[in-house]
């Protein structure tokens, strides 16, 4: 889910640099608050996506 969300951003936050729309700067916000989220998950040892096996 978190992913999903992350590679949502990226294409929006690249449309617009691209398109030079004004929420660019928003969408940049999201973004890097989503990558701050996924480099977190990691550094706690946590799956990104959710996926894997569970915790046994």
């Amino acid at each position: 889910m978190l992913w999903t969300i992350f590679i949502i951003l990226l294409i929006l936050w690249l449309l617009g640099l691209i398109g030079g729309v004004t929420l660019g700067g928003f969408i940049h916000l999201l973004l890097v608050i989503a990558a701050i989220v996924v480099i977190v998950r990691l550094i706690q040892g946590r799956s990104p996506a959710g996926g894997g096996s569970p915790p046994a």
